[in-house]
């Protein structure tokens, strides 16, 4: 069974796969976030002053590596993420300008004075978007959607705001209505979350609830995630 824990950004997605994972024994893959994969393609540079042409490249990057990873898993995994996010990022921006923390008025005018980068960026995100939204309908089983429940993590790194995470939200739930996906939809705390899931797609667990949580609770306090390297360097799977 192949299945991806989808939802925008600081909803769960990396404790609930990592969780999930100890649960019931299926492996969990991920692909490197944009953030991660930003200092060796574009030093010096945050996703905030990334422009059109280095936001599409980044993507597709995270692509590729979410392609390999789930790849060597060879049909069996809990992604963490799906390919719609690749592509998310981007598509949001076109809303919400390049900055996520710009104000409305700054954003048309960057527009008015760009037209052509504008346009390019558009019919870009627009292509791209064709090739994931296809990859997520023909390769995962089942898409665990994981809404906007808590307030965004306040930590630093994450280039987003609220209005960017609903209007991401918004974005990702018309899609999958476009695609005809129906996402198990999955709320509450970590533990509701996994009852859920073990329930709906009648899971077998290899462990109780509370220790895969204190299991996840553990690797993620001690950061201690192993990350294993695939081919060429840019599969990577988290081991559980």
């Amino acid at each position: 069974m192949k299945i991806a824990i989808s939802g925008t950004y600081s909803t769960g997605k990396t404790t609930l796969s990592m969780a999930l994972g100890l649960l019931t024994g299926i492996p969990v893959t991920r692909a490197r976030t944009m953030r991660e994969i930003l200092p060796s393609v574009f030093p010096g540079y945050s996703l905030e002053q990334c422009g059109p042409s280095q936001l599409i490249e980044l993507g597709m990057r995270r692509f590729t590596e979410r392609i390999q990873a789930e790849l060597m898993m060879d049909g069996f995994f809990i992604s963490d993420g799906c390919s719609l996010q690749e592509w998310l990022y981007g598509s949001t921006r076109m809303i919400t300008g390049f900055n996520p923390m710009e104000k409305p008025e700054v954003v048309r005018k960057w527009i008015k004075n760009h037209p052509n980068e504008w346009r390019v960026f558009r019919q870009s995100t627009e292509s791209f978007g064709k090739v994931v939204k296809e990859y997520a309908k023909e390769s995962y089983d089942v898409i665990i959607h994981l809404p906007v429940e808590f307030p965004l993590v306040q930590d630093g790194h994450r280039p987003a705001s609220e209005k960017f995470r609903h209007e991401s939200e918004k974005l990702l739930n018309k899609t999958y209505q476009e695609l005809g996906l129906f996402p198990v939809i999955v709320r509450g705390n970590i533990a509701e979350r996994l009852i859920s899931i073990v329930d709906s797609l009648k899971l077998d667990t290899v462990m109780s609830i509370e220790e895969a949580i204190d299991a996840t609770i553990s690797r993620k306090r001690g950061s201690i995630i192993e990350i294993e390297q695939g081919e060429e360097g840019r599969a990577y799977m988290i081991a559980v």
